[in-house]
């Protein structure tokens, strides 16, 4: 006699359970990651937008201080309030007076500022070229020793140079600040234009010099312009450090002569010879940082691109 197969159906569906059960528990499981992969995500985008808000907060906290305190009168200066009741501008009719001497203090502030851009970009932009693209020994050395330089601090050079510019009869003239100025700029701008000079194509400059260019003429004529987003975000930040300057540019000018801006807010006079003007040196502030924001809002797209120019690597 032949053995009657038993029906396996059961089983079949037994598997089938299983296999279901399975598969719906990997779903779950993965429904249940994605879930809270997206609430992570939420969670660190909440985060990071408060985080951005409060630092927001912490740097124009002070701005929008003084902008209140120069709507202020002289009675309500020291009030609390987040707006002031009674807004007057009379402190920026004050700020243009003629005792106060300020239009030509931000004439002497254009000056100084633009002088000391101008040169310490030609100098940083010849050594970042030799410290990029030349051999030599001791290169790492060399770029420490710059930046050692921009850290000695300049509170300690002040005695030295004020009796050597005595000597030399430069008190109370431009160049007493101008070449002090570069002195600190410089390590800034050697460093910032390094990083954007090591990220362009050595090859377009090769490829010039094998069409008849010099080095100089295959720098100027090619590798300058791919490097300009850097060069203006170098030129922008040296000018905003010279022209915010206030320490050597205290100790080198005596009188109006080529005082500062930032020199002569500090020394407004009030109606009275125990007044001290802060409302009109709030007006003041606000004026003397417009130029800065004006710019950096106009050309935030170049200072963006320059800021990224050398931060990736390829």
């Amino acid at each position: 006699m032949h053995a009657t197969a038993r029906p396996t159906a059961p089983a079949n569906r037994t598997t089938r359970r299983g296999t279901c059960r399975t598969v719906h528990g990997r779903s779950a499981r993965s429904v249940g990651w994605r879930l809270s992969h997206v609430g992570r995500r939420r969670l660190s985008n909440a985060g990071l937008a408060i985080s951005v808000a409060l630092i927001a907060l912490f740097c124009l906290a002070p701005f929008y201080w003084m902008f209140v305190s120069s709507l202020k009168g002289q009675n309500d200066i020291f009030n609390n309030d987040l707006w002031p009741t009674s807004p007057t501008l009379a402190n920026y009719k004050a700020v243009f007076s003629g005792r106060n001497n300020f239009l030509y203090a931000l004439r002497n502030s254009g000056i100084i500022a633009g002088t000391t851009t101008i040169l310490a970009m030609l100098i940083g932009l010849v050594s970042a070229y030799a410290f990029v693209r030349l051999r030599f020994r001791a290169k790492r050395l060399a770029l420490g020793a710059v930046l050692a330089a921009s850290m000695f601090p300049g509170v300690a050079l002040l005695t030295p140079i004020f009796q050597l510019f005595s000597d030399w009869g430069w008190i109370d003239q431009y160049q007493a600040m101008v070449i002090p100025d570069i002195s600190f700029a410089l390590p800034l701008a050697i460093w910032t234009l390094s990083s954007f000079l090591r990220e362009l194509p050595w090859d377009l400059e090769e490829s010039a010099m094998i069409d008849g260019c010099t080095s100089g003429q295959a720098f100027r004529k090619v590798l300058l312009p791919l490097a300009a987003p850097g060069v203006f975000t170098s030129a922008l930040l040296v000018f905003i450090a010279v022209w915010n300057e206030y320490l050597i540019a205290n100790s080198m000018t005596l009188t109006l002569a080529a005082q500062p801006v930032t020199v002569a807010i500090a020394k407004f006079t009030g109606s009275s010879q125990y007044q001290q003007p802060f409302g009109t040196q709030m007006a003041a502030g606000v004026i003397v940082a417009l130029p800065l924001i004006v710019l950096v809002l106009i050309l935030q797209r170049r200072i963006v691109a320059g800021l990224t120019a050398g931060a990736v690597k390829g």
